[in-house]
């Protein structure tokens, strides 16, 4: 052989040779959102495990983390092929009556990836917004087989760097927490800043999961879904619970995301009936002439609702109590009728054990008698049986022409636009634990980006009792700061009086912005805040504009743009706040949209404004 030849061979060889040890990359998938800011990339790694990652104008929110779930003895997610890959756009707006804003913007891109893994097949489906992704798993029907058990989920949320969560568990406080030191689970939402960013680690749609909780993952800097109390069993065709990521350069720009749930729920059939009437409510004692009182009060003062809460039918808990019978100390036919003369609905409360037992019976019998809502209380909100149980019971209870509250540690997932009768819920630490100024200030940046919660405000009274053993001794923010929160707070069913007697509540100078706020929006905007700091929103309904700004356990001075209101009108601004006396002072001065508003709250404090143009 001639050395030509010999070296042409030699290079051939050495070409296969490399050709065998340099396997082709694997491809990565990835989609956009409508901007182009937001990107999720999806690819296979070499250890031929699905994975994922987030990037935010081209900088990594998420770096490589793990996607799957263990179904049966199969780690999906593990040796896993992509067979095909979709890419579709989705364009809408819907009218909301009953939101923070009345219209929303559903905008994303979406990317579909069929896979195998081991004998599983699988989609993964990925929605990018703006700020936003959101990804979920869906399980088709296994030829041959039946049903499995997701017994793990195997997702996690790698961070790039350290990150602080705002840790809590239901209805717990919150707790700072650096990543490295997280011991403790903590809920969706989660909220974590690295003081540069600011994410929401989030969930919608869990119509039949369990619950699932944030762990600190097995690697520095990451987080990873854990089952709080049981594992899930699938049917022929499941899909797991979205899985959010949303970031934003401010805290405040967390707001923009509040809203995500609500477009990752499929829409209701039909639009949203006139029967379904947002509004504020007081919570009755137990006897006919407080339900009378109530309603007195209800109609002077703005209200739409009066409540009876637990116990008018017995004690909640015991089987032995029926709820279609009511205690001899409530004449409720009365109390119904007188509320109808006035225009005033009567909700009742349901316990758990008479919800699994008499929903049925109660739902018809309850329509007969004129009842406006139902109040859940105590429903599973932990487990997979407890809350496959619900959409079933919300959808009768809409059949059946009610609004719904859920009490307790239920905490939403955007259900509501399937079902809009279902107002609100609790999921949330409320004022009848007497939180803190720092709760409240976090809270706007936290749970409330998950939706509505009802935070059953106890504004004090006049009431002795009342006074000595709640307000003086226990609530620990001022009287201005609950009048703000009314407006910070987002749920279209507030319950604004919680304890204490409507004829307690007479100073009327005190609670005259409880009479004219809404519970339901046209427009919001966050205006300024930092969690456990302050927290100032802006909300308008009709032409009249409401401001809401608290303080946290320190003083907050600072100045808000008025640009929100419209260029070229003039508005009377009324503003309500405390008066360094235990009472809450009125001012009133002329403003527009070229003006600066300024604020100067004491620790715990609060300020609310209506801000009404003027002719």
């Amino acid at each position: 052989m001639s050395g030509r030849s010999a070296l042409y061979g030699w290079l051939i060889g050495l070409c296969l040779i490399s050709s065998i040890v340099a396997a082709p990359k694997p491809k990565t998938y990835q989609a956009s959102s409508p901007d182009k800011t937001t990107r999720i990339e999806i690819t296979v790694d070499d250890q031929k495990a699905l994975v994922y990652r987030m990037l935010f104008a081209n900088e990594p929110v998420l770096t490589w983390s793990a996607l799957g779930f263990g179904l049966n003895d199969v780690a999906v997610g593990s040796n896993t092929v992509v067979k095909q890959q979709r890419t579709d756009t989705h364009t809408e707006s819907f009218a909301w009556r009953l939101g923070e804003n009345d219209v929303i913007h559903n905008n994303y891109t979406e990317l579909t990836l069929d896979c195998v893994s081991g004998s599983v097949s699988y989609r993964l489906i990925a929605r990018v917004f703006n700020g936003s992704v959101a990804f979920r798993y869906v399980i088709p029907k296994q030829a041959g087989s039946t049903p499995g058990t997701i017994r793990q989920e195997k997702t996690t949320f790698a961070l790039p760097g350290d990150f602080t969560i705002y840790q809590y568990n239901e209805e717990t406080v919150f707790t700072p927490t650096a990543l490295a030191d997280l011991q403790k689970t903590c809920d969706f939402p989660a909220t974590l800043t690295n003081g540069r960013l600011f994410l929401s680690i989030g969930e919608a749609d869990n119509s039949s999961y369990t619950k699932a909780v944030l762990t600190k993952g097995t690697t520095p800097n990451t987080l990873a879904v854990g089952f709080g109390k049981d594992s899930v069993q699938t049917n022929d065709t499941f899909q797991t619970p979205w899985r959010t990521v949303s970031v934003a350069t401010s805290a405040i720009g967390l707001h923009a995301f509040s809203d995500l749930p609500l477009r990752l729920c499929p829409p209701s059939s039909q639009p949203v009936p006139d029967w379904i009437k947002p509004g504020k409510l007081i919570r009755s004692s137990l006897t006919t002439q407080g339900g009378l009182n109530g309603i007195d009060f209800a109609a002077t003062h703005n209200l739409q609702y009066v409540l009876f809460d637990a116990g008018w039918y017995g004690a909640e808990f015991r089987t032995t109590s029926d709820p279609t019978q009511v205690i001899p100390a409530i004449d409720l036919p009365k109390v119904i009728q007188y509320g109808k003369e006035k225009n005033i609905g009567v909700i009742l409360y349901v316990n758990r054990v008479a919800l699994r037992t008499r929903l049925d019976d109660i739902l018809p019998l309850y329509k007969k008698w004129g009842v406006a809502g139902l109040k859940f209380g105590f429903v599973d909100g932990l487990k997979q049986e407890g809350i496959s149980w619900l959409p079933g019971a919300i959808k009768k209870a809409y059949d059946h022409g009610f609004i719904l509250d859920i009490h307790d540690n239920y905490k939403p997932t955007g259900l509501s636009r399937t079902y809009p009768n279902l107002l609100t819920q609790e999921g949330i630490r409320g004022n009848e634990n007497n939180p803190d100024a720092f709760h409240n200030t976090v809270l706007p940046f936290t749970r409330f980006l998950a939706g509505a919660a009802d935070y059953t405000f106890c504004y004090p009274n006049t009431n002795r009792y009342f006074t000595d053993n709640l307000y003086k001794s226990k609530l620990q923010v001022s009287k201005g700061q609950q009048l703000a929160l009314s407006v910070v707070y987002f749920s279209p069913l507030q319950a604004i009086f919680w304890y204490g007697n409507p004829t307690d509540y007479n100073d009327e100078g005190e609670i005259e912005f409880f009479k004219r706020v809404p519970t339901v929006w046209n427009e919001s905007h966050y205006l300024a805040g930092e969690p456990g700091k302050f927290i100032s929103v802006a909300r308008r309904q009709g032409t009249t504009w409401y401001v809401g700004s608290a303080a946290g356990l320190m003083d907050w001075t600072g100045k808000l743009s008025l640009s929100f209101l419209a260029p070229g009108k003039r508005y009377l601004a009324t503003s309500y706040e405390d008066d360094g006396a235990g009472s809450i002072q009125k001012r009133v001065a002329e403003v527009g949209a070229d003006d600066s508003l300024p604020v100067s709250l004491k620790a715990k404090g609060g300020q609310a404004l209506i801000l009404d143009e003027k002719p």
